[in-house]
């Protein structure tokens, strides 16, 4: 099964490539349901791919950050400067795209906006974007060079955004996140599976909180890095093991099934995810666009599983369910 995640999940690049000089910074604000098909058009120019920034309010007098999914995200992508001609080429066909897309009239999305920023800059600013921000009611996502002084009964993730997917920025993280927080309140999550691993904060979060084991499996060779690495940096290593891979596992069943996924790849291997379960075990789904959550629903359902919980941000849903004892 290929793995699939929505485009707007990766976190901010440590580097948009290149060996030095400045780099043309292409910057779009635009409605948080609009950020994939913006993050596309970037991307056709951008050698280092591109970067989305949620809207969001500054707390705790500048230290911590709530998402305030009513605010634009913002999508950066950056190209070289040394050849002004191509940059600016690189600009004329963003905008023209751009224009194209705003034509629709869908969501609202604003003009490329340009910056000139220079690499010697790069590597330390694009930190700035990132904050403290917590998640549901004990969880706390850290940025690695941010300062966060544990409270209480908190549990907090201490995260790289720019290793791989999975910042806790996106909606489809965001669910998942308190999706686990609440279940494991109410029952041990046991062994778990996390399907499409990425930056490994499902799996780092489901330990943190009870699990007794995760099993992280991506295609992505670069993700599986970034989850076990994350494992190390947050003291679970030894509960947290990822391998290359999809499902099934055939390391099954497990306890709890995590699939922050997209809705077509949930349906067509919905029976494939019932099976990695146990009588009773939950799958956590994510990654479902609102206009499919019906067909997500028939999917798990005809697979043998029970919903049992919904939940929703924007215009994006996470489903809970149950395997039939």
């Amino acid at each position: 099964m290929a793995r699939q995640r929505p485009k707007a999940a990766p976190g901010y690049h440590a580097n948009p490539g290149g060996s030095g000089g400045q780099w043309l910074e292409l910057s779009v604000e635009a409605d948080n349901e609009a950020v994939e098909a913006v993050s596309e058009i970037l991307a056709r120019v951008a050698p280092g791919g591109t970067s989305v920034e949620p809207g969001f309010e500054l707390i705790e007098d500048g230290l911590g950050a709530r998402i305030d999914p009513a605010r634009p995200a913002t999508i950066r992508a950056h190209v070289p400067a040394r050849d002004p001609a191509a940059a600016k080429r690189a600009v004329a066909i963003v905008s023209e795209a751009l224009g194209h897309l705003q034509a629709f009239g869908l969501r609202p999305i604003g003009e490329v906006r340009t910056r000139l920023v220079a690499e010697s800059d790069w590597a330390e600013a694009w930190k700035e974007h990132f904050h403290v921000l917590r998640i549901g009611r004990r969880l706390v996502i850290k940025p690695s060079w941010r300062r966060h002084a544990r409270a209480g009964d908190e549990v907090v993730i201490d995260l790289d955004p720019g290793m791989a997917f999975g910042t806790g920025l996106h909606p489809t993280t965001r669910l998942c996140l308190l999706a686990i927080e609440e279940h494991a309140e109410h029952e041990p999550l046991g062994r778990a599976l996390d399907v499409g691993c990425g930056s490994g904060i499902l799996s780092i979060a489901a330990v943190k909180l009870g699990a007794t084991r995760a099993v992280g499996v991506d295609i992505d060779p670069i993700a599986v890095e970034a989850t076990i690495a994350n494992a190390k940096h947050n003291r679970v290593g030894k509960r947290v093991r990822a391998r290359d891979g999809t499902i099934p596992s055939e390391e099954g069943p497990f306890d709890t099934v995590l699939a922050n996924l997209i809705a077509g790849v949930l349906i067509e291997h919905a029976v494939t995810l019932a099976d990695e379960l146990v009588p009773g075990g939950t799958l956590i789904a994510s990654g479902i666009f609102i206009d499919r959550e019906p067909e997500v629903r028939v999917a798990l359902e005809v697979a043998g599983l029970r919903i049992t919980k919904r939940y929703d941000e924007t215009d994006w849903v996470a489903l809970v369910a149950v395997r039939a004892t």
